[in-house]
């Protein structure tokens, strides 16, 4: 339930503090008095979207806070999903608005997003203002209502699951045939262009083998030339460097027994001398080995062209990159030769889903049926009382043609006022103050059915007056007996039914006018109903008419 409600620097609210009690409450004051402003604040820690207009001139920011009493909701899995901190005695929501249109809202002192809150609101209370009335038009509304009469969140949320497994199924279908679609117009295309990779055998590396190969065939000569000079240099004869090595090598051994340290020099020259000489002999091999090969040299040439013609075709710029390509056509390939197995599988799997579908649909279907037939006897029996004796009233479920997330069947809810009336939609037939007392008796039974935690009805009694109001006053205390509800209303018969009244009044403090709310005492509600009973002029009558409404 709503414990308080804090307010400060919003429209005509400078400071405000309302602490609500268990029961049924009614808020009263004249029109313009701000009782609208005080529902839009509320509003703003439920989630509705901020308006930097709405701060009170000459300040910097607005203050909306809430203090909620969540013990009895159950819901202590939702904070810890949400990673909050959990009070069931004190939940807080705050909103913090700033000139500048910076919005920052809290749940427990936990910074938070407009949805969070949204949807922790819609487990708190239930604000139902006039224009709520206009669901009574909405089919989907209308089929809601039955569902929650009917308690079969667990066969819906099953529907639900089942309809949505379908209706991926039939979407992965979809895109599967659009894929067929586009992919069968390039297949021959596709199919020549894996060819030509396939055929060309391609290996990782061959491009950078081939091109040294193409280098090397290109220079022979050169190479030979050049090879043939290390080997000369290198020569065993007396002028060349092995040579050489080998008479130092003769000369450092000489000097082993005279010369101690001669040893690591022996060592060393003989390192390079076994090294030189190896170098020299596969020098040798390979200017003996290395001939100019002109058909090799077209070979490579011609495997190079082939690479670099794929290469500029395709505007890749590595073999590793064609392979990689070559790889994917292939994949595509054997995707176009298996999609009549794809198509089957996933096709089969929609029918399966389908006929679920079809199955708890029907579920639904009955359910909602034999709600609907409840709903009827308890909403006649609940509004007759409302000064509609003759009223009748039925629900059509009609058979849509294909089923959707809420199933198979449509709502219409048929009323007529007299007893030998035409039933028609509610929209087109009932009037405002009708309206008010079908939503009334709908929220009522919706209540019993849901434990709605709290919930505000903003003027449902518009287009009523005397004894009708009177019965929705008594529908309202027997709601209280429940839940929490709180009034805002204009008529005497309804505020005093409440357990609780409270009066929003305005005050001009140098040259500001200021909005007020302060809970009323037994005697000032006698007078507070009297003035509602006799406008301007505080009549004696009105005042002992008060008190009787009272003490009914």
């Amino acid at each position: 339930m709503l414990q308080s409600l804090t307010i400060q620097n919003y429209a005509l609210i400078s400071q405000l503090e309302i602490n609500f009690p268990a029961g049924f409450s009614v808020i009263t004051g004249e029109t313009g008095a701000g009782k609208s402003i005080i529902l839009g604040a509320l509003g703003l820690i439920l989630g509705q979207r901020a308006d930097a207009k709405s701060i009170q001139q000459g300040k910097e920011k607005c203050l909306i806070e809430g203090v909620f009493d969540i013990s009895s909701y159950q819901l202590e899995t939702f904070f810890q999903e949400k990673e909050w901190e959990y009070d069931a005695q004190t939940c807080i929501l705050r909103r913090e608005i700033w000139t500048s249109g910076k919005s920052r809202a809290f749940i427990n002192d936990s910074p938070t997003g407009l949805n969070d809150l949204k949807e922790l609101g819609a487990f708190l209370i239930d604000v139902h203002s006039q224009h709520q009335n206009l669901l009574l038009a909405d089919n989907h509304f209308q089929l809601q209502v039955l569902d929650v009469l009917s308690q079969n969140s667990d066969l819906k949320n099953e529907y639900l699951s089942t309809y949505k497994e379908y209706a991926s199924t039939g979407k992965q279908l979809n895109e599967l045939k659009e894929k067929i679609g586009v992919q069968r117009t390039e297949e021959d295309y596709l199919r020549f262009q894996f060819k030509q990779l396939e055929e060309a055998r391609l290996q990782i590396d061959e491009q950078t083998a081939l091109e040294q190969e193409a280098e090397t065939l290109s220079h022979v000569e050169e190479i030979k030339s050049g090879l043939y000079r290390i080997e000369q240099l290198l020569s065993v004869d007396e002028t060349g460097i092995v040579s050489s090595l080998k008479d130092a090598l003769n000369q450092a051994q000489a000097l082993q027994k005279m010369y101690a340290a001669s040893e690591e020099i022996t060592e060393r020259i003989q390192t390079a001398y076994l090294d030189l000489k190896d170098l020299h002999r596969e020098v040798s091999f390979r200017q003996e080995a290395l001939e100019f090969n002109p058909e090799r040299l077209q070979e490579v040439n011609a495997r190079l062209d082939l690479i670099y013609s794929l290469q500029q075709k395709h505007r890749l710029d590595s073999i590793e990159k064609l392979i990689e390509l070559r790889d994917e056509l292939d994949k595509q390939i054997r995707e176009i030769d298996n999609y009549d197995e794809e198509l089957a599988r996933l096709e089969k799997k929609r029918s399966i889903a389908f006929a679920k579908v079809l199955q708890l649909a029907e579920k639904l279907s009955q359910i909602r049926q034999k709600t609907a037939r409840q709903l009827e006897k308890q909403l006649v029996e609940k509004v007759c009382s409302l000064g509609m004796p003759h009223m009748r009233f039925t629900i059509r479920l009609l058979r849509k043609e294909q089923p959707d997330s809420t199933g198979q069947d449509e709502a219409v809810y048929l009323f007529s006022a007299n007893k030998n009336g035409e039933l028609k939609p509610v929209a087109q037939t009932a009037s405002g103050g009708e309206i008010s007392r079908l939503m009334l008796g709908m929220k009522a039974l919706i209540a019993g059915a849901m434990a709605l935690p709290s919930i505000i009805f903003d003027e449902i009694d518009t287009g009523v007056s005397g004894e009708i109001a009177d019965k929705m006053g008594d529908v309202m205390r027997e709601m209280g007996k429940i839940m929490q509800v709180i009034v805002i209303s204009h008529l005497p018969q309804i505020a005093a039914k409440g357990e609780s009244q409270f009066l929003v009044y305005k005050e001009e403090n140098n040259n500001l006018t200021e909005s007020h709310i302060r809970q009323l005492s037994k005697e000032e509600r006698i007078k507070e109903i009297a003035q509602m009973l006799s406008g301007a002029k505080l009549t004696e009558a009105a005042i002992e008419n008060a008190k009787e409404l009272l003490k009914e």
